[in-house]
């Protein structure tokens, strides 16, 4: 039997790696979360834009993909893209 946490995991690091400019910043970290796994995708701060796309088409498309890969291991997948905090961290938080 097949890990399908990692292999989808590794679908996520594959596109997110070939998208941005920092491919050995990647990181992508499964999360359990009841009956669906959250999969958190961190990249370079500059790189961040380059996997949200315009208007988030990009983050749009890697989130159809995986739902279409989830479909074979009959469990739920969410793409959950992080933002580093950094010395400009979210207000309110």
């Amino acid at each position: 039997m097949t890990d399908a946490g990692g292999d989808m995991r590794m679908l996520v690091e594959q596109i997110a790696q070939a998208l941005v400019d920092a491919p050995e910043q990647v990181q992508v970290t499964p999360v359990e979360d009841g009956d669906a796994t959250i999969l958190e995708l961190r990249v370079a701060p500059t790189d961040l834009g380059k996997v949200i796309g315009r208007q988030g088409r990009t983050a749009k498309s890697i989130r159809t993909i995986l739902g279409a890969a989830s479909m074979k291991f009959k469990k739920r997948y969410m793409l959950e893209i992080i933002e580093e905090e950094g010395e400009d961290a979210v207000a309110g938080e």
